[in-house]
């Protein structure tokens, strides 16, 4: 069952995205909108963001297994399906530690959601896992249609896709900052989730796994860990460092924009990769 999702994906949270500002997205060039954070497993928003646009999928990042019931996001997924055929992708994540005290055995949770979406009839190849690890990307290879993983390298994608083989979805997230100037690129970063974020396992032990240190996660990021992590600079240094992902296997590039205003963000970006890529 295909689903055209584009070069590009914008990563917005519920706070920061609308149907105008939805609209706004695709007219920008966008393929995705992804719907970041753990939405409700009623789904509304996202049949609200379908409603607003004409031909943009729309994929969760992620439906959370700990919040939302996996009954009722597969009744969800039916619903915008029946409305909005193949313009719908159901990211799953088994979220983090820090966050969620009933934490407790990822793997097996994350394997018995997918078991009871697919015993709902949500296709496998209508979901994706966020996945980071290599027993989660196995996961994600062998359970679904692939991963769309965030807070990762270039680096990272390039191993994802060795994990994956061909034919899997591999759609990293990537931050990005139109800002030239490198110090303020780098703080506005660190007072993001691109830095805040470090603190957090998951995300912590995989970039360990990439070659950085508890030094380059100490602080809110190093300069060089901010920098792997963030593209920033020019327009045309912006779209050089999101599209080494396509060099490295990936299908399509995540947008996450940081900054105060994401729109404008994504748009500025929207513009340099396209300029990039004719």
């Amino acid at each position: 069952m295909h689903i055209d999702l584009g070069l590009l994906g914008a990563h917005l949270r519920e706070h920061e995205v609308n149907p105008d500002r939805a609209a706004e997205v695709e007219r920008a060039g966008y393929g995705t909108l992804w719907l970041d954070a753990s939405p409700p497993a009623d789904l509304a928003l996202v049949e609200e963001l379908l409603d607003a646009t004409t031909r943009m999928a729309v994929g969760t990042s992620v439906v959370n297994v700990w919040t939302a019931d996996a009954d009722t996001v597969a009744a969800s997924y039916h619903r915008i399906e029946a409305k909005h055929p193949g313009r719908f992708l159901l990211g799953v994540g088994i979220g983090h530690r820090e966050v969620h005290a009933e934490y407790a055995s990822p793997y097996d949770t994350l394997v018995s959601y997918l078991d009871r979406l697919a015993g709902a009839g949500v296709p496998a190849d209508r979901t994706v896992v966020a996945a980071l690890g290599p027993r989660m990307l196995r996961l994600a290879r062998d359970r679904t249609a692939g991963t769309m993983p965030a807070l990762v390298t270039p680096e990272h994608t390039r191993q994802a896709r060795a994990v994956l083989g061909a034919g899997k979805l591999l759609l990293p997230a990537h931050f990005a900052l139109a800002e030239t100037d490198a110090e303020r690129a780098r703080a506005i970063a660190r007072s993001g989730p691109a830095g805040t974020a470090l603190v957090v396992s998951n995300y912590a032990n995989n970039l360990r796994r990439l070659g950085f240190t508890d030094d380059d996660l100490a602080d809110n990021g190093s300069d060089r860990l901010i920098d792997a992590l963030v593209a920033h600079g020019d327009r045309a240094t912006v779209a050089t460092r999101l599209l080494a992902h396509r060099a490295a296997g990936a299908d399509h590039v995540g947008v996450y924009p940081l900054g105060d205003d994401p729109i404008a963000t994504l748009v500025a970006v929207a513009d340099a990769v396209h300029a990039a890529t004719v």
